[in-house]
């Protein structure tokens, strides 16, 4: 049985730009990488998760925040 788990990936979108986050600890769990990184992106403090979804061997998670958005 094939277990090891696929490496994550974070995307933050900001000004239209797609941002590909690294996990910083596989141990930690979705929200608490969103947490570490709303250090460097204060806008993520609000922010949803969304995934994973399953790419190129990878799984990806959204950061998905609605602040400066207009609609």
């Amino acid at each position: 049985m094939y277990s090891e788990l696929l490496p994550r990936v974070f995307i933050h979108k900001e000004n239209g730009q797609e941002i590909r986050l690294t996990d910083p600890d596989s141990n930690l769990s979705p929200e608490e990488v969103c947490d570490s990184y709303s250090a460097l992106y204060a806008i993520l403090a609000t922010a949803k998760i969304v995934g994973p979804e399953f790419k190129n061997d990878t799984a990806e998670y959204q950061f998905v925040t609605t602040l400066g958005t207009k609609g």
